[in-house]
């Protein structure tokens, strides 16, 4: 089988050296860094679960491809029943983590790739889509760890890119050579990309004819010459940093999302790698295709995994506290589980109704109306249930002392006592609990659930475009026998 061992994983990253800065330091070692190690941790994670026979069904795939079992973040969507199991597989990781798993961006990166090459070669007589395929190969026969890599600085958005006063604010090509382009500026916001094994860059949005040298996507090792990553950070960072035992953190292993800044000062990619490259009219394709399967993914999927988490340390803080027959809580329990349901719904619908795109190409993508509904409604439901684990969880989420009062003999008795709320459950476990609570609902992951694969306004624009309000009208029309127009 084509499947790679967690410790094959780390392996790997030992023999790379990408150049990494978080907060004014460099990063001496990405598998050493307290901060950049949850991103290794949930990657091995991916590992581990394909190769667990309890969850390889959902976490493997035969991929006629390379005539092998390969991991399902490698492969293609070539059904109904793939993109189902891709939805599925989102919720399982995302659970199972508490936070992103990494691969998933590069995930739908693929399939938009895959679709859009093979469009491209069909209608221009280019030779994009062996190359892409070649490629894939090599990522499955290897079990890589892909990322993605979309969202740009940008300009002001009142000006059309080649009215920027620098260039460079939309990663661009700068030269062009027998063996391979040559490419400047950056890419911002982008989840857990040095530890992966290949960046897949795709460009952020559609381009004028005038532009295509913003017209460009490929792939590349995040360790390659001119490419450098400046990481966040945030209270959260520096609470990881000064931790002495991560058991006293929200999500001790995993963390927070980890993203970063992807600079790249002149960097080349060979031909080999390129997959677009000034064919502009296809710009815009890559990117809805990619929005389209990754609003499934982020919308109705990993979210729903998350909401899991929070409803679970919810519950548990309910019965810490002898609160199980309190009426307005189950009522708030259970409106949480509505909104995941709904989130959960919309995803797998999504998944149901996904078609070929295009036809031919063997590639299937999510149904585009439901993938951008998935994600607007999990956008407002995610705040929501935020909310309400905030008003159960109490004040405690934002107030409690750190765990390390439990080993401070001066004030240890007072914890247990006060803390304990005359349940026979450790007081550390309570602690913990509402640690998580904080983790999610004063944390980073409503602002990042409200802008992952794109704001709520992305969706509202896309779904303008695509709804046709046909069928509707002539229901009225059929309904109450309206008369045609009067002919002019």
């Amino acid at each position: 089988m084509a499947l790679m061992t967690p410790d094959q994983y780390e392996d790997s990253l030992k023999k790379r050296n990408p150049r990494v800065f978080m907060n004014g330091n460099k990063v001496e070692s990405i598998l050493e860094n307290k901060n950049t190690r949850t991103v290794v941790e949930a990657n091995k994670a991916s590992y581990a679960w394909a190769l667990d026979p309890k969850y390889k069904d959902i976490m493997t795939v035969f991929s006629p491809l390379v005539g092998e079992v390969v991991n399902r973040y490698t492969y293609l969507s070539a059904s109904i029943d793939d993109l189902v199991k891709k939805a599925q597989a989102g919720t399982f990781t995302s659970e199972m983590l508490g936070t992103c798993i990494y691969r998933c961006v590069g995930y739908d990166a693929l399939h938009s790739l895959a679709s859009t090459t093979w469009e491209m070669d069909r209608d221009l007589g280019t030779e994009y889509y062996p190359r892409f395929i070649e490629f894939l190969k090599t990522v499955q026969k290897k079990d890589l760890s892909i990322a993605g890599a979309l969202t740009e600085p940008r300009g002001r958005r009142n000006q059309k890119t080649l009215e920027w006063p620098d260039p460079y604010f939309s990663l661009k090509v700068v030269d062009k050579k027998k063996e391979g382009i040559v490419v400047r500026g950056a890419k911002i916001n982008i989840s857990g990309a040095y530890a992966c094994h290949e960046l897949v860059v795709l460009p952020q949005s559609a381009h004028s004819k005038e532009e295509g040298d913003y017209a460009i996507a490929f792939a590349i090792p995040p360790d390659t010459k001119g490419i450098t990553f400046v990481c966040q950070y945030t209270p959260f960072s520096a609470e990881r940093e000064l931790s002495e035992d991560i058991e006293e953190l929200g999500n001790p292993l995993f963390g927070q999302r980890e993203t970063s800044m992807v600079i790249f000062e002149d960097v080349f990619v060979p031909w080999e790698k390129v997959f677009h490259c000034g064919e502009t009219p296809y710009s815009a394709k890559l990117v809805t295709r990619f929005a389209r399967t990754h609003r499934m993914t982020c919308g109705g999927t990993c979210k729903v995994g998350f909401m899991n988490q929070i409803i679970g340390a919810a519950r548990l803080i309910q019965e810490y506290k002898g609160l199980e027959k309190t009426p307005h809580i189950n009522e708030q329990l259970a409106e949480m589980v509505v909104l995941r349901e709904t989130g959960r719904a919309c995803g797998l619908a999504a998944a149901q109704k996904g078609v070929e795109e295009p036809p031919g190409s063997g590639v299937f993508l999510p149904d585009e109306l439901m993938g951008n509904v998935a994600k607007l409604n999990i956008c407002n439901a995610f705040w929501r249930v935020m909310a309400l684990a905030g008003d159960i969880g109490g004040g405690l989420v934002v107030t409690m002392p750190s765990l390390k009062e439990l080993k401070n003999p001066e004030v240890k008795g007072y914890i247990e006592e006060f803390y304990s709320f005359g349940s026979d459950e450790p007081t550390e476990n309570i602690l913990k609990v509402h640690k998580a609570l904080q983790h999610w609902t004063a944390g980073l992951h409503g602002v990042g659930t409200w802008h992952g694969a794109g704001p709520v306004m992305a969706q509202k624009i896309m779904l303008q475009r695509i709804v046709n309000y046909d069928h509707e009208k002539e229901l009225v029309k059929r309904t109450l026998n309206l008369k045609e127009k009067k002919k002019k």
